[in-house]
């Protein structure tokens, strides 16, 4: 008889429409084609693995739109952070920004999104999930990592392994202060770096941009949120394809914006305004369809600074 299998899992009951394997995200591979995945709200992902004692780059569970369910198969220590999506354990309100306990037996559930639209699971010592190319980051459009290394998202009964670890007592749960806690019902203003393309567009045009209220288009998702508002002139030239940053500001044919994120194609040909500061990519993937949203031009050295705070402060 072979050996029984005693490692330590949740189980997943519901998946809810979008529950996706994340690390930090998969460098290097650009060339190959392959986009770099990862959370798409970094800072609460960060924030997750922080509260926990874990390292910036564990593996965590992005939970798009809540409807999901786990059942907890063995005791832990968990934290969750982000989107308010109304998460329960065994039926009672889990306090979000913070970390808690789970035992063998009882169910974590979450609802709608009331505040937000993603939560970040971090379980301490991280979800022990394969890793292709060096990231366990689930790309569906790739068809690559996850908990099958195939790309999907996680599925009715499969489990999420973790290594055991000794459970405190008594229990003080830690949380992120107040201060650092976003709102994400307030309107959403992103900070812009204008590139090198931005020469292409007219000044009108960047007016445009930067003095017009948008929304966020439905069909926005992990490789970029379209935006609808009054047209930006895009430049009427041909562009050879190039590389693809984060938050890169594409300007298609019909004005539309189109901000890209960490699904993105590795290489584009449409106009680009400039980059969206990365520091506040984090609130623009935490925006609803519908979302008002706006532009203004951003002092890139001082965005730089802050940024370097905070990725310091976590340990990239």
């Amino acid at each position: 008889m072979g050996k029984l299998n005693n490692k330590p899992t949740l189980t997943v009951v519901k998946p809810g429409p979008l529950s996706l394997i994340q690390d930090f995200g998969r460098f290097g591979v650009a060339h190959l084609g392959l986009t770099q995945g990862g959370p798409v709200d970094d800072y609460s992902y960060s924030w997750a693995n922080y509260l926990l004692g874990n390292a910036v780059n564990l593996a965590a569970l992005e939970v798009t739109l809540g409807q999901c369910a786990l059942k907890i198969d063995f005791d832990c220590e968990m934290a969750l952070c982000g989107g308010d999506l109304q998460a329960k354990l065994d039926g009672m309100l889990l306090g979000n920004w913070s970390t808690f306990q789970a035992f063998k037996g009882q169910v974590l559930s979450f609802g709608l999104p009331k505040n937000g639209l993603r939560a970040y699971l971090a379980i301490k010592g991280g979800f022990d999930v394969p890793s292709t190319l060096h990231s366990c980051s689930t790309v569906t459009r790739e068809q690559i990592g996850g908990l099958d290394q195939d790309g999907e998202p996680c599925k009715q009964g499969q489990q999420i392994g973790f290594s055991k670890h000794r459970i405190t007592r008594p229990f003080k749960a830690l949380s992120v202060t107040f201060r650092y806690k976003p709102d994400y019902n307030l309107p959403v203003n992103l900070r812009v770096i204008e590139g090198y393309q931005s020469n292409l567009f007219s000044e009108p045009a960047k007016e445009t941009l930067y003095n017009t209220q948008y929304n966020v288009d439905q069909n926005s998702n992990r490789m970029g949120y379209r935006l609808n508002g009054e047209p930006v002139d895009s430049p009427d030239i041909s562009l050879l394809s190039e590389g693809i940053a984060l938050g890169a500001i594409q300007i298609p044919r019909d004005g539309q914006p189109i901000v890209l994120l960490n699904d993105r194609q590795t290489i584009g040909g449409y106009p680009k305004i400039g980059c969206v500061a990365r520091i506040d990519l984090p609130r623009l993937a935490q925006a609803k369809p519908g979302h008002p949203i706006s532009f203004s031009r951003g002092d890139r050295l001082g965005l730089q600074d802050v940024w370097c705070q905070w990725a310091q402060f976590f340990g990239y």
